[in-house]
Parts: structure tokens; C-alpha cells; sequence
């Protein structure tokens, strides 16, 4: 199912476009529309461009035309490599040896409304929400027949994905433009202020969970949204809701943590095996990925850029017994991103996700050399099937065929615990600490390491350990007043050695200059 998926959304790829210099976002073609929505199957079509979004640069491919004006296929043009970017780069758990525009300022944490990865992430949120309001503007009132209920469905999803794009923008920009389905097609949209964007997410999701607007948990399609994904992001939301709007939500962090936990998805066995090329099969505990396939969805994003990312030649050779092989051999180890000493320093020894390799755990001196700093093989383009002497790789050696989890079940095990920790009702000390000790049973391999108390300090640098690299740190660090605080510090935070406390207004990113000159309604955020 996942290559059916993946060949979707590669051939809809041109079927709509959306190439735009300002905020007016909106196909050109009066003409697409109709023909696209005229049948249930280019329906289906025009809802994996939605999720396609997520997953491709552009129209055809690397090098090629991306989604956007102004983004380079081969830097900025891809939503995972964006996000990344933004929630890894600044904290303890990445650092970028490379030059490039834009990176120094997010290794330094000092941000720029002129960054063109900032610019890139931004505008793929709002790209995913103009795909998302055009799919659903024009689903509404046709008749789709013996086939409504699925599209009905679709619907469901279209919005789920909706809503998760502008969780995106309300987690690093905070009062990002906004628009919908409903609002007239060519305005300058208004700009939404934080606790008002929480509001409408969460009202989205909770009409989505409460009238079953997508499948059941674990009834769809691999690679599609169902109930277990809404309620997994309610549980995300409701965990940083302090953040957004003031008044914290433990309890319904609890309880909806609770039902993704309830709802039949189980841990994987091995954690390596939950990041390689076949992670789309055997997998219990993945709740909904990012369908990548080396061969029909093409990036110099995604995982192919995590492989490549942290990656480097000689590492095969020399750690060939802890790493096998990274999978890629063309265009392949591009040895840029490291972790910092700090994030290193969390782990025990035995710990199965400690996934790094290198010569010095420290970035000393010179962050720029490439002898500094460890780097992690936790994506590989092999499968589970690999041996030390025979590894097996994914269907290309130039592309990744490796899901990312955008939610697996760690996470809600992770999240309730934490909820019960700060004091939610509802949930059970006991209960937290059996998950939590799930999650450590799992990376030792027995129960020697299993604790009988939780602390919320506990709780943060276990999420370090099990979901690094996946898009949680800057965020996790933030809830815990340890992103730009001194509670905190870690080499080369705020740009010198030792380490400093940046200004707190760097908790949010800027909203794009380019954004601000085409759209006098919005207002930069706070001291940028």
C-alpha cells in the first residue's frame, strides 16, 4: 500500500501547481479544479497531493521545479529538511559544520527574518494549507454517490492535515497568517494570534474525533491519517499548551495520550529497526510517517537527507560492525551534522539507541571540523533483514526508502507520563512509570535500568534519548524553559564555546521578511 501511496502522490504531482512570489496562493488555472474533482479517483489524486506535500520538494524531482519560487530543490524546497532544521539544528541534539546561508544563525540560535530556510519551512505550511483549503472547497457539496463516504473521509484527513501544518506554524512562528476553505480566494489573509490558532486546532481536531471524520485507528491505509493520528496530535497540543496560550492542559494530555495508547498499537521489539528502509512493514508502534520510496519520491530531503546528513565514508570501514553500511552510495555522506556533547552525555552505556559513531565527542574548538563531534546512524538505508556480512539495502542507492515517524507509540507513552508527572487528573503514577520503564526495557534489554519514581527533569532527557532527530527538541527544551534560559547550556549554545543564555524572544522564529512586504496585515514577531 505504501508504494500505491507513493505513486500517487508522484503522479498528481503536476496535476496541481502552485508557484506564487507573495501570500495570494492559488492555483492560476481556473480550469484544474473541476477536472481534478470531477471523479472519485482524481479526488483521491488531489488528496495525496496534500500528503505529497509533506513528502516531495517539487514537481519533478530533484534539480527540478519546486513547489515554491525562490526554494532550492536541493536545500530548502523540502518540509522535513526545514523542520528539522528548526527544531535539531539550535539545541544539544544537532550542529551543521556547513556555511551555508542561514545555517550559522540556527547552530547559534540567532535568528533572521531573511533566512531562507526559515523562509522555506513557513512557506510549506502555507502551502499545505492552501492544498488542503482548495481540496476541501472543492469537495464540498458534490456528489460523489455510492462513494461519498470515503470521500467524506477524505475530507477528515484533508483537515487533520490542515491542522497539523498549522501546528508547525504555531509551534515556531506563534501568529502566522491565516485562512481557510471559506474565505474568499485572492485576499491578503489576516494574521491569527497564537492562543486563537491553539483554539482552532484543537476545535478541528476534537469535531474530527467527537462526528468520526476519519477511520478508526489503525483502519486506514498505511501512510493515511486515522483517529489514532488525531488523537495523537491533541495529546502533542494539549502537552505544549502552556506554551501557547498560558494555561496548562495535563489532564487532556492524559486522556487522550491514553486512547492512542489504548487503541492497539504496540511497541516495536528493536529499536534500530524503527528508522530503516522497511519501517513501513512489522511495525506496530508507528501511529503515522512521512512515506518516502527511493525510487517513486525522489528528495534531497526527508531521510535521504538525515542518511546523508550525518554521514560519513570512512565511518562505513571503520565502525563496519556497528553500522553495517549506510545504504547510499551515489551522492551519498555529505558529513555535515553532528551532535553535541551534552545530548551524548544523557546516555548509559548498554543503551540500544545510542546510534552515533567518531573520534571526538566533543565540537571543541572548531565546530567546523569534521574530526569534532559524534554523528548518528540511526536512519540507514538497509533493512531489518541486515547482517554484519550481508546488508540489505532499500530499493535505491541514491534515494531513501525509510518513513519518518511524524508519531509513533514512545511518544504517547512519553506524553503521559509527563502529563501525570505535572500533575493532570485522570491518569495513574503507576501507569507512568510501567510506561516509562517500557520505553527503558526496550533500550536495555532487560529491567536493570527500570526506576520505581518519575521527575519531570526524567522524563526530558528520556525524551532525548528515545526521539532524537525526530523533530521534538527545540520544542520539548522550550516547555521545559531550558531552550534560551541558563537552565541549560550546551557548547556553542549562543555562538561562543562554553556555551550562554540567548534572549527569550528567540522561543519563536520570525515570520519571513519576504511575508511582511507582500502582506502589510502581519506584524513581525516581538524584538526581530
Amino acid at each position: 500500500m505504501k508504494k500505491n501511496i507513493i505513486y500517487i502522490i508522484t503522479v498528481v504531482a503536476i496535476a496541481l501547481t502552485s508557484c506564487f512570489d507573495d501570500l495570494d496562493r492559488f492555483p492560476a488555472n481556473d480550469t484544474t479544479s473541476e477536472v481534478v474533482y470531477s471523479t472519485f479517483d482524481g479526488t483521491k489524486e488531489a488528496l495525496a497531493k496534500i500528503y505529497g506535500a509533506y513528502t516531495l520538494s517539487g514537481q519533478v524531482g530533484p534539480g527540478g521545479k519546486p513547489d515554491i519560487v525562490g526554494l532550492r530543490e536541493d536545500q530548502n524546497a523540502d518540509f522535513l529538511r526545514n523542520w528539522f532544521n528548526h527544531q535539531e539544528t539550535p539545541t544539544d541534539e544537532a550542529h551543521c559544520r556547513w556555511n551555508d546561508a542561514g545555517i550559522p544563525e540556527l547552530n547559534y540560535i540567532k535568528f533572521t527574518p531573511t533566512a531562507s530556510f526559515t523562509f522555506g519551512l513557513y512557506d510549506k505550511c502555507i502551502l499545505q494549507v492552501m492544498y488542503a483549503n482548495d481540496f476541501l472547497r472543492n469537495t464540498d457539496g458534490r456528489d460523489y454517490g455510492a462513494q461519498q463516504d470515503e470521500v467524506n473521509y477524505f475530507r477528515g484527513e484533508a483537515r487533520f492535515l490542515r491542522a497539523f501544518a498549522y501546528w508547525v506554524l504555531i509551534d515556531n512562528f506563534g501568529n502566522p497568517p491565516f485562512v481557510t476553505e471559506k474565505d474568499d480566494l485572492g485576499i491578503l489573509p489576516d494574521q491569527i494570534q497564537r492562543a486563537d490558532l491553539f483554539k482552532y486546532i484543537e476545535d478541528e481536531l476534537l469535531d474530527l474525533a467527537n462526528n468520526q471524520g476519519v477511520k478508526e485507528a489503525r483502519a486506514n491505509e498505511y501512510g493515511r491519517a486515522d483517529m489514532g493520528a488525531v488523537w495523537a496530535l491533541l495529546a502533542r497540543i494539549y502537552l505544549n499548551a502552556e506554551v501557547y496560550t498560558g494555561t496548562a492542559r495535563w489532564t487532556e494530555a492524559i486522556t487522550y495520550s491514553k486512547k492512542v495508547i489504548d487503541a492497539g498499537y504496540d511497541l516495536h521489539k528493536n529499536y534500530e529497526h524503527l528508522f530503516l528502509a522497511d519501517n513501513n512493514v512489522n511495525n506496530p508502534e508507528m501511529i503515522l510517517p512521512i512515506a518516502y520510496d527511493g525510487q517513486s519520491s525522489r528528495v534531497n530531503g526527508g531521510v535521504t537527507f538525515l542518511i546523508n546528513g550525518g554521514s560519513r565514508d570512512e565511518y562505513q570501514v571503520k565502525y563496519a560492525d556497528k553500522l553495517i553500511h549506510y545504504g547510499i552510495f551515489s551522492n551519498a555522506n555529505w558529513n555535515g551534522y553532528m551532535v553535541r556533547k551534552q545530548f551524548i552525555d544523557k546516555f548509559d552505556e548498554g543503551d540500544k539507541r545510542f546510534l552515533f559513531v567518531g573520534e571526538n565527542p566533543s565540537l571543541g574548538s572548531d565546530p567546523s571540523d569534521k574530526d569534532n563531534g559524534l554523528q548518528t546512524y540511526k536512519y540507514r538505508n538497509i533493512t531489518s533483514a541486515s547482517t554484519k556480512d550481508k546488508p540489505v539495502y532499500g530499493s535505491d542507492i541514491t534515494f531513501a526508502d525509510n518513513d519518518f515517524p511524524l508519531f509513533r507509540l514512545a511518544e504517547q507513552y512519553l506524553i503521559y507520563a509527563e502529563a501525570v508527572v505535572r500533575g493532570g487528573t485522570g491518569g495513574s503514577m503507576d501507569l507512568a512509570v510501567e510506561y516509562f520503564n517500557k520505553l527503558r526495557e526496550r533500550a536495555f534489554g532487560n529491567q536493570s535500568k527500570n526506576v520505581a519514581n518519575l521527575t519531570a527533569q526524567d522524563i526530558l532527557d528520556e525524551r532525548a534519548r528515545e526521539l532524537y532527530w525526530e523533530c521534538f527538541r527545540r520544542t520539548d527544551l522550550i516547555r521545559y524553559n531550558q531552550f534560551t534560559s541558563s537552565a541549560y547550556i550546551w557548547e556553542w549554545k549562543g555562538g561562543v564555546k562554553e556555551g550562554r543564555a540567548v534572549s527569550d524572544h528567540y522561543n519563536l522564529f520570525p515570520l519571513p521578511s519576504q511575508d511582511l512586504l507582500a502582506n502589510p496585515k502581519l506584524k513581525q514577531n516581538d524584538k526581530y
